[in-house]
């Protein structure tokens, strides 16, 4: 059995995450254990790493520091190559840093820069806050299944630029094209929140849950 740790660092939907995690493993019959976790230990052993993230980019990354888990994180992800998914603010963390309340460093996992969104379209509110259609800029396992066009729920304010495009797996739009979604190596992650996308979402929480970069 895989152990999937799942960070808790004070910050993120936890429980509706681990809960999606678990169903997406029950209904593709993957044997997993997912576990939340803020234990160094247990996180670096891991076959897995999920990050998520609700809220400001400088307090989440305040929060992953203090937690004490960043460099068993980084020796699972980097050190040992288990996959990685970033969901919201997880996601953008992994940016080289964030443009939030002033300059923030990021994980610097994928090149890039999180600001805020402008859309140019005035009606447009932000945050930006319900279902958007998805499109790939390119095939990856992570989608495998997911049509083009799949809707997703948002709920952010800000995203993720990457320096390399090619880093970019597929976009949405609100009033402009942003990015939901990045894949480099075995780190992957999403800006929509996959444990609230209903099917599509426990589709792609399934193929992370079988990935092997």
């Amino acid at each position: 059995m895989q152990t999937v740790a799942l960070i808790d660092y004070g910050s993120g939907n936890l429980r509706s995450a681990e809960k999606a995690l678990r169903e997406a493993a029950r209904r593709h019959g993957i044997d997993a254990d997912i576990v939340v976790t803020a234990e160094p230990s247990i996180v670096a052993a891991a076959d897995r790493v999920v990050l998520p993230g609700v809220g400001a980019f400088a307090s989440c990354r305040a929060g992953l520091d203090a937690s004490g888990v960043y460099e068993a994180m980084n020796q699972a992800v980097h050190g040992k190559g288990a996959p990685f998914l970033g969901i919201c603010v997880g996601h953008q963390l992994l940016a080289s840093e964030g443009l939030e309340f002033g300059v923030t460093p990021g994980l610097d996992w994928i090149g890039g820069q999180v600001k805020k969104l402008e859309p140019n379209d005035p009606a447009l509110t932000i945050p930006h806050m319900g279902w958007n259609a998805i499109a790939f800029t390119r095939a990856h396992p992570l989608f495998k299944g997911v049509e083009d066009g799949a809707h997703m729920y948002f709920a952010n304010s800000f995203a993720l630029t990457p320096a390399d495009p090619a880093d970019v797996l597929a976009t949405t739009d609100h009033g402009g094209p942003f990015t939901a979604a990045v894949a480099k190596g075995n780190v992957a992650g999403v800006q929509f929140h996959p444990e609230k996308s209903q099917a599509a979402g426990l589709a792609l929480l399934a193929n992370f849950l079988e990935w092997r970069p």
